[in-house]
């Protein structure tokens, strides 16, 4: 079942993807920052999916230009935590902003 939201969130982004326009500036992405920073999202997805003490619905993963934006609201700091470090050991992630807050 879990194996199945991934793929249907990988699918979802991948149609985005596919959309997105090919310039790139510096306050936009061009197609391949665009699907890099897709596929980072979704596996950091799939990281807090496969954690059991996190919700993948309560935490929100935006990727820009391989910076990771977590935010949400959690139930403590350690789970504040365990998404932080999830997120770094996903590869192509250069850094990480926490906007989580916990309930």
């Amino acid at each position: 079942m879990k194996t199945h939201q991934v793929l249907r969130i990988f699918l979802l982004t991948l149609s985005l993807a596919t959309v997105a326009g090919c310039s790139s500036e510096h306050n936009k992405e061009g197609t391949g920052e665009y699907l890099d920073d897709s596929v980072i999202t979704t596996k950091v997805k799939a990281a807090i999916l496969g954690e059991k003490t996190l919700s993948v619905a309560e935490i929100n993963v935006e990727t820009f230009k391989g910076v990771v934006q977590l935010s949400g609201f959690v139930n403590s700091q350690q789970d504040i935590n365990t998404a932080m470090r999830l997120t770094r050991d996903v590869g192509g992630v250069l850094s990480v902003k926490n906007d989580m807050r916990v309930k």
